[in-house]
């Protein structure tokens, strides 16, 4: 089964605020951007992945992530996640009408191909199904195969959502990469170690720099 992933990303000017302890303001829209090129190129190198759809408003990465080879599509609803995932979703439906559609989050910079593609092949043998964060309470995957709204319910406790919804978790080992989304200092620690794309470890070396 092939797929296509929206992933979103809100304004890099408003983004990862939880960082403020680890990112200075100058940094911190420059490192939101390198979490989303290391995930867009990972997810593109997945060999189950037709495309990528990223929805966001912001130019700057609009501008780098279509040159990395994902789609833009604008946030029109204006209306928050969840919103901006469906529109994303039903964009992508209108263009391929059987198109199994999975939303991933956009802050995940040690995504690896391989990994990914175990999460989406496991994903296919289930109307919905979703994969937890790290920490167990998010999501970072949201999948729905063909004919089958997708329904985010992403945002706080997103995980008892996603059940409560109906979607099956995925209770899979070795897939650290597709869970580690990176919302605070602990959480990038826990990425950088397991490896980040180059996008994030240039971003990285400078805040290493900034904090000498």
């Amino acid at each position: 089964m092939q797929w296509t992933l929206v992933v979103p990303l809100k304004p890099l000017a408003r983004a990862k605020s939880r960082l403020a302890d680890t990112a200075a303001d100058g940094l911190r829209p420059g490192l939101a951007l390198a979490f989303a090129q290391d995930t867009v190129a990972a997810a593109l190198a997945a060999p189950v992945v037709r495309d990528v759809a990223v929805v966001t408003d912001d130019a700057l990465a609009a501008r780098e992530l279509t040159a990395l080879g994902a789609r833009i599509v604008p946030d029109e609803p204006a209306g928050g996640l969840n919103a901006a995932l469906a529109h994303a979703a039903a964009n992508v439906r209108a263009l391929r009408p059987e198109s199994a559609v999975a939303a991933l989050n956009a802050d995940l910079p040690a995504l690896r191909p391989a990994e990914l593609t175990r999460v989406l092949d496991a994903a296919a043998e289930f109307p919905r199904a979703f994969l937890p964060d790290a920490a167990a309470i998010g999501t970072t995957l949201l999948a729905a195969v063909a004919g089958q709204e997708l329904r985010p319910a992403f945002g706080v406790d997103s995980r008892a959502r996603h059940q409560a919804s109906g979607a099956v978790e995925l209770r899979l080992t070795a897939v650290d990469s597709v869970r580690q989304d990176v919302d605070t200092g602990e959480d990038l620690r826990a990425a950088l170690a397991l490896g980040v794309g180059p996008h994030t470890a240039a971003v990285g070396a400078r805040l290493l720099i900034a904090g000498q």
